[in-house]
């Protein structure tokens, strides 16, 4: 499991960040209109084409997982924003929009020459259907009959699945109990398969109830809940829970 995912109670990390600032430096909101631009043209939506050749699916989810895939100590070294440029990069290497070797050199070709000017941009179709797809965004809600294991006031436990570049279950809720708060109406698909994590077809979503001396005995602050929204995947039984560990 990577460490990234288990950050909850941890100690010795450091202080917490206080900024509030969106965006820190010029650049990063070139990082961030880059994102948007991908998530607007990415080929599985129901928008109007354009000439642009990004023909390939890009959402939230691909963001987080190209992030997150990276090594440990690499995730925490970089800054948000850097975090991001990493994913995006990667994305674009292994879907052969350029390779490592163009982008290597591009990259020392602006190291260079810092006021070398950027490739001419802007058509009016892109724009527009970036604009479209900011207006209407992009629902994980589906329209699926689905079937509901659990029910508000329910006791359950939380699996601990196997997880590889990107999971949606924090790592301290893992082998945890809790109790079902909200059963969301419908069925809820995340943007991308998160492979054996188990996450990518449309299923329930539940909000779950914890107490934090369950998740952090001996070193919690009193009279307040945590609540989570997880995917039915990550939630089971109790009964199930303890047959696992039995076996």
């Amino acid at each position: 499991m990577k460490l990234q995912h288990y950050l909850g109670g941890l100690e010795g990390l450091g202080p917490v960040s206080t900024e509030t600032r969106v965006f820190v430096e010029t650049w990063e909101t070139r990082i961030f209109g880059i994102h948007t631009a991908m998530m607007a043209l990415s080929s599985q939506l129901p928008l109007p084409p354009t000439p642009s050749k990004f023909t390939t699916v890009w959402t939230w989810a691909d963001l987080r997982k190209g992030a997150e895939s990276l090594n440990p100590f690499d995730y925490f070294k970089f800054r948000y924003y850097e975090k991001w440029l990493g994913g995006i990069s990667g994305y674009f290497i292994d879907n052969g929009y350029i390779t490592a070797e163009e982008l290597d050199a591009l990259t020392e070709e602006y190291y260079s020459d810092p006021s070398k000017p950027f490739p001419a941009a802007g058509d009016a179709a892109i724009d527009n259907r970036v604009v479209q797809y900011l207006v209407e965004g992009d629902s994980p809600k589906r329209d699926s009959n689905v079937s509901f294991d659990f029910a508000v006031g329910d006791l359950v436990s939380i699996k601990n699945v196997p997880s590889i570049e990107h999971t949606r279950l924090p790592g301290f809720l893992r082998d945890k109990s809790g109790t079902v708060e909200t059963v969301y109406d419908g069925a809820y698909v995340y943007l991308c398969d998160t492979g054996t994590d188990g996450i990518g077809a449309a299923m329930p979503v539940y909000c779950i109830r914890f107490e934090p001396e369950d998740l952090w005995p001996g070193n919690t602050e009193k009279n307040f809940s945590l609540y989570a929204d997880l995917y039915s995947h990550y939630v089971e039984a109790p009964a199930a829970a303890s047959a696992k560990q039995a076996a």
